[in-house]
């Protein structure tokens, strides 16, 4: 395994748990981290009959807390964005803000939902 971690949005989870081609190596790559606020998008979005698969995956992920740090980026950066008409949404800036301030880059299938600057940003899947 690279030691090089990477944190997974919401999107590149639900690859995992549906079998996107693209996620056959991702699990024994890297050590993975989320965020709970993607734990709790998966969870939400869970399709009967995923039920032991996705708790499987998710148990296989290390969770990092959100707290006063991440709190206080998040606000900072929709704060920020939304002087210049830019629209962040809360869930992706306590994502990026968990990923941004442990120094991991984000994986996404939506990079234009992370905008800043301080956050190392990887498209997944990586040839998009």
């Amino acid at each position: 395994m690279s030691e090089v971690p990477l944190f997974l949005d919401t999107s590149v989870v639900i690859d995992l748990l549906r079998g996107a081609e693209y996620t056959a190596e991702l699990l024994h790559r890297r050590p993975l981290h989320v965020s709970p606020i993607t734990i709790h998008g998966v969870l939400r979005g869970m399709r009967v009959g995923e039920e032991e698969r996705t708790f499987d995956l998710l148990t296989a992920l290390s969770v990092v807390p959100i707290g006063q740090r991440e709190a206080a980026l998040s606000a900072h950066w929709r704060r920020e964005f939304a002087a210049s008409g830019v629209t962040l949404s809360m869930p992706d800036t306590l994502i990026a803000a968990g990923a941004a301030l442990r120094g991991i880059p984000l994986a996404t299938g939506n990079i234009k939902d992370f905008p800043m600057p301080e956050l190392r940003v990887e498209q997944w899947p990586p040839h998009q």
